[in-house]
C-alpha cells in the first residue's frame, strides 16, 4: 500500500493550533474539519482532545485516500469516516446534526474567494449556538506592513492561479458578518500566521 502524503507545514503547526483549541474548546463536542488535506491535523487534535468527536473532509476526492490512512494508523475511535465536501456547493453533506466547531486551516489562501463567503454561509447554518467557527493561515492586515516572506508568497499563488491569494483579514470578517458570525478573537501564530476565532452574531442565535 502506498504510504499516504505528509506535509511538514502541517507537522509544524499542529502543535500550536491544538495549545489554542484547549485554551477555547469545552471538554467535549463535534468538530467538523474543511479542506483536511493529508489528516495529519485530525488525527492530532483527536488524540488531544479524546472526548470530541471528529468529521474530516476535504474537496478533493485524492485528499480522502491520504485522510483515511492517517485515520487507520492512528487507531483512533473518535474520527468519522473523511466525507468530500466543497464548501462552494450546498447543502454540505454533513447531516442536520448542529457542530460545535468548524475548522479550516489553511484553505483560504488555496481556494477562489468565493469560498471565503460560502464557509462562512456553511457554518451559519450547521453551527450550535455556541459554536466555534476558527480559521488558520497567513492574512494581510489593514495598518499592518506586510512580512516580505508574505509577499512573496501572495505573489507566488496568484502565479499558480489568478483566484487564490493570501486574504484580508477584514475582508474575512466582513463576509463572517453578513452571514451571521462575528469575529471573537485573533490569535498571532509562528511563521506570521493568524488564527482567527468566529461565532454567531446576538441576532442569528438559534431559538
Amino acid at each position: 500500500m502506498t504510504a499516504p502524503d505528509f506535509s511538514p507545514s502541517a507537522e509544524r503547526n499542529k502543535q500550536p493550533i491544538l495549545e489554542v483549541l484547549q485554551t477555547l474548546l469545552p471538554q467535549k463536542g463535534h468538530a467538523l474539519e474543511i479542506a483536511s488535506g493529508t489528516g495529519q491535523h485530525v488525527v492530532w487534535f483527536a488524540r488531544h482532545l479524546p472526548q470530541w468527536s471528529w468529521q474530516p473532509t476535504d474537496a478533493h476526492r485524492g485528499a480522502l485516500y491520504n485522510i483515511e490512512a492517517h485515520i487507520d494508523a492512528s487507531e483512533l475511535g473518535n474520527i468519522h469516516a473523511p466525507l468530500q465536501l466543497d464548501v462552494l456547493k450546498s447543502p454540505w453533506p454533513v447531516g442536520s446534526s448542529e457542530v460545535n466547531l468548524v475548522l479550516c486551516i489553511n484553505m483560504l489562501h488555496i481556494a477562489p474567494w468565493a469560498s471565503c463567503a460560502a464557509l462562512m454561509q456553511g457554518c451559519a447554518k450547521h453551527l450550535a449556538p455556541d459554536g466555534q467557527l476558527v480559521t488558520y493561515g497567513p492574512y494581510f492586515e489593514d495598518g499592518l506592513v506586510p512580512t516580505e516572506s508574505n509577499i512573496a508568497f501572495h505573489q507566488s499563488l496568484l502565479a499558480h492561479d489568478p483566484s487564490w491569494g493570501i486574504r484580508k483579514r477584514e475582508d474575512v470578517e466582513k463576509e463572517a458578518l453578513e452571514a451571521g458570525l462575528r469575529i471573537r478573537s485573533r490569535h498571532a501564530m509562528p511563521s506570521n500566521n493568524l488564527l482567527l476565532v468566529f461565532g454567531r452574531t446576538a441576532d442569528n442565535l438559534h431559538s
